[in-house]
């Protein structure tokens, strides 16, 4: 699908970002992804890290920086984040667990948005927490439908493998076990928007001994139905 919009300098930005939405590169890559001249490429970059759109690591490589994070975070911006909490509510009430909306974000994955269990043992993860990208349902969900030359790299510090990646794409939906913090589990399932593009993922979490070792049906169904239910939001509206 063509994105332009008419703008150059735009259109190059937008480019750039999208190179390093998955993984930070060096500007030699970034020049290769996106085909931009290396002078264009390296003048939009350091402006675009000096907006706090893009960051450096130690390495020198170009990633996504805190403003695209913070954007994401506030609660009146985020059109997405006011149609899925009554879904989250549903959610939890069905399964009677803490239930969450993920974004990615470079390397991390931001809660955008959060209902939690009205008491007892709950998985407590507020609205702006910032989670890595190596661990958990959400995660996976996140990630299995990326382009497969970025998974190798993405999953080579990860509690997770390609392998799972491939299992949690055929299936459409993720469970883990004591991956992000020991006795939690989760279950999460995509939401798409456009030419089937991940957009975000719905999740549920709490201690193993309700979310199971192995996911139970009843709950990887609802968290598959309230995800598809957003979906159905996100494609109606626009890419988010």
């Amino acid at each position: 699908m063509n994105k332009s919009t008419g703008v150059g300098v735009l259109d190059k930005m937008d480019l750039i970002l999208t190179a390093v939405e998955l993984a930070p590169h060096p500007l030699s890559e970034l020049v290769i992804r996106t085909g931009i001249p290396r002078p264009t490429a390296y003048r939009l970059a350091t402006a675009l890290e000096r907006l706090g759109y893009l960051e450096r690591d130690p390495a020198g490589r170009f990633g996504v920086g805190p403003r695209i994070g913070e954007l994401a975070a506030g609660s009146g911006e985020d059109w997405l984040v006011s149609i899925a909490t009554p879904i989250l509510t549903g959610l939890r009430d069905v399964t009677a667990e803490s239930a969450q909306l993920y974004r990615r974000r470079g390397e991390e994955r931001l809660c955008v948005a959060s209902v939690e269990r009205a008491m007892g043992l709950r998985d407590s993860v507020p609205a702006g927490t910032s989670l890595p990208m190596t661990a958990g349902s959400a995660a996976q969900v996140l990630l299995a439908w990326s382009a497969s030359d970025t998974l190798e790299q993405v999953c080579r510090d990860a509690r997770f493998t390609q392998a799972d990646l491939v299992a949690v794409r055929r299936r459409g939906w993720a469970h883990s076990v004591a991956e992000r913090e020991p006795g939690l589990a989760s279950i999460s399932a995509p939401v798409f928007g456009e030419a089937g593009s991940v957009q975000a993922a719905v999740s549920i979490s709490g201690p193993i001994d309700r979310i199971g070792d192995t996911a139970r049906p009843r709950q990887a169904e609802a968290v598959v139905r309230a995800a598809a239910s957003l979906s159905e939001y996100v494609r109606a509206r626009r890419p988010v």
